[in-house]
């Protein structure tokens, strides 16, 4: 995707102080483009964001404040999608304050398709994040992009997941693109880059700030059909993308847990309040097949899907066709991790391949 023609004044609208979405979108809506907005007089412009903000918009902006962006869009796989650009997201489009424009590191088109946002605990536990990457990667394989925020826990689980499917992952971050928050996912934020996208609504340079999370979580659940919360304590930011999704008319998902979680109270709170409860990927799809049924590469999955024999966890299926067994035994006999058996047991659990037993057993069911 070409840089665009007026990026320049793309990046000086951005760069003026005290200029948010709202602002942003009363003066789009009213002068059409940036360059438009800002050859406006004082006068034209108080009448839409107040005296100060006008002054401050009619006023130069240092031309220096403006080349990082440059520098950063002259890269390859650097975009900057405008709100008046036909590639820019019709999901936010119709938001009450959507994002002015957004930088794109990456592939642009995914965030074009059917999305599914996956968001929780940044302290997750073990079984809260092997829950996340494998009904991130069911529900990829079922067609729909799995978008989060590049935090640790659940998001990087769900990322990982969706990027191990097939309609891939994109994470929507509260710094500008040139940063990595946290550090410890470069190497996850390098792999989005390439086999999916980042998004940022913030200029390039801007380092990572409490209030810039919450107008993430905007873009998160903006860019969704629907918000599956997996582990959640009761002040968690997850729960503010929950309630953002209902009120911009997208579907809730949460996963229960123990009633002796900290972890589990805000999903089971989102419960009460009329989320919809899950157990499998079956139960996201079911709920949004409506919404787009042709988004679905080959419809919903059923519990009599057959397995395909050259499948990654045949050997795991071979094995308790003998009867049921444990994790720990179908990991020492397979040679993995109880953690890596738990992972592929529940991705053949919501496939209907396999079902849990009391005493942790589990058994074959085709």
């Amino acid at each position: 995707m070409p840089v665009p023609a007026d990026a320049d004044a793309w990046l000086t609208l951005e760069a003026i102080p005290g200029l948010g979405p709202e602002s942003a979108q009363r003066l789009l809506r009213a002068f059409g483009a940036p360059r438009s907005i800002l050859g406006a007089s004082a006068t034209q412009l108080q009448a839409l964001v107040g005296p100060a903000l006008a002054r401050a918009i009619t006023q130069d902006v240092d031309d220096s404040i403006l080349q990082p962006g440059r520098d950063w869009l002259a890269q390859p796989d650097n975009h900057l999608l405008t709100w008046n650009d036909p590639a820019y997201p019709s999901a936010l489009r119709d938001l009450p304050a959507p994002p002015a424009w957004l930088y794109v590191k990456g592939d642009p088109a995914w965030l074009a398709r059917p999305m599914l946002a996956i968001v929780g605990s940044r302290h997750a536990s073990p079984q809260g994040q092997r829950d996340a990457q494998a009904f991130a990667r069911a529900l990829s394989d079922a067609g729909l992009t799995i978008v989060s925020g590049l935090a640790l826990g659940i998001d990087t689980a769900a990322h990982g997941g969706g990027l191990d499917g097939l309609a891939s992952s994109v994470a929507v971050v509260g710094t500008g693109l040139d940063r990595v928050y946290p550090a410890r996912n470069k190497a996850l934020a390098h792999r989005l880059a390439a086999e999916g996208a980042l998004v940022s609504e913030f200029p390039i340079g801007t380092p990572p700030k409490s209030g810039h999370f919450p107008r993430r979580n905007r873009i998160i659940s903006g860019l969704s059909l629907g918000v599956l919360v997996i582990e959640a304590a009761l002040q968690s930011g997850s729960l503010i993308t929950a309630r953002l999704a209902a009120e911009q008319g997208r579907e809730v998902f949460a996963l229960p847990g123990s009633i002796h979680s900290a972890l589990t109270k805000g999903c089971h709170r989102l419960i009460k309040q009329g989320a919809k409860l899950v157990e499998s990927a079956t139960d996201v799809l079911e709920e949004l097949g409506r919404l787009l049924p042709s988004a679905i590469p080959g419809g919903l999955p059923t519990a009599a899907a057959p397995v395909d024999a050259g499948d990654a966890d045949a050997a795991l299926l071979d094995l308790l066709s003998g009867g049921p067994l444990i994790p720990d035994q179908l990991a020492s006999r397979l040679g993995l991790t109880v953690e890596d058996v738990s992972v592929k047991l529940l991705a053949a659990e919501m496939r209907g391949a396999v079902a849990k037993l009391p005493g942790g057993l589990y058994q074959r069911l085709f």
